[in-house]
């Protein structure tokens, strides 16, 4: 703990963020941050991954880029490790998420859901194994959906494919990597209040969902963020290849 009382169990941790313009990804660096880590944020858009990176503090990192384009995952690693020598915690979250309904979705659009939701995770856990796996330390987190458990509420058949294909990659990378000292977790949130969940839902939509919920609300960035802080911790050590869900029992319905 630190003199104000906040917790400081990240203190000398480097996390890597990605799709933190916004949402789950900026909750998840801004709590990373406050609780010691320095934070590379990945976001596409050089100017928005600036702005973000400034808003944390000093120990913040921008590393922009598409992280389907070419190298670009590996370049994100490079330029965090030249930054802060190591690199211990990944956060796979940024997502294409739409609500494309079945007979209007194109080849094109579900290809490019996997590339962002499954092959990116996938390029950017092999960008920081040589890395982590030389320093015995390393705990990667993919954000997936209740839609890889189930079914998505909003999005297209893409969506939810491609996030049920995230959790298959973390069990397999968790088989495979846990000799490294390395753990790969899921987290599953399900409806959660931030601006794309408002995007893809009117208002009137939302309040009926959530009513249904045995937490009957949706859930806050930052409920989610505290969450991915757990799987990231060192307290964690134990687990891995776990899809952990934070729903407000919307899964058990």
């Amino acid at each position: 703990m630190t003199p104000d009382g906040t917790l400081n169990d990240f203190s000398g941790r480097v996390a890597i963020v990605t799709g933190a313009a916004r949402g789950l990804g900026r909750a998840a660096a801004k709590r990373l941050y406050e609780r010691g880590a320095s934070v590379a944020v990945n976001v596409r858009d050089a100017e928005r991954a600036e702005e973000v990176a400034t808003s944390l503090g000093e120990r913040a990192l921008a590393v922009s880029g598409d992280i389907v384009e070419e190298g670009v995952p590996e370049e994100i690693v490079r330029l965090t490790i030249e930054r802060f020598g190591r690199v211990d915690v990944l956060i796979n979250n940024a997502s294409f998420a739409r609500s494309t309904r079945f007979q209007n979705l194109s080849a094109e659009e579900w290809r490019e859901a996997l590339e962002v939701n499954l092959t990116a995770p996938f390029l950017l856990t092999k960008a920081v194994l040589p890395h982590m796996s030389k320093q015995g330390y390393g705990r990667i987190i993919n954000i997936s959906s209740s839609a890889g458990r189930m079914v998505s509420t909003l999005g297209g058949a893409h969506y939810t494919a491609s996030k049920a294909g995230l959790l298959g990659l973390t069990r397999a990378s968790a088989k495979e990597l846990g000799k490294f000292g390395i753990t790969v977790n899921a987290i599953c949130p399900g409806m959660i209040d931030t601006e794309l969940t408002h995007e893809n839902a009117s208002s009137e939509l939302l309040e009926r969902l959530a009513a249904s919920y045995p937490v009957p609300r949706l859930g806050t960035a930052l409920e989610v963020a505290d969450l991915i802080c757990f799987a990231a911790s060192e307290a964690a050590g134990y687990l891995t290849g776990t899809s952990l869900d934070i729903n407000g029992g919307d899964l058990m319905m």
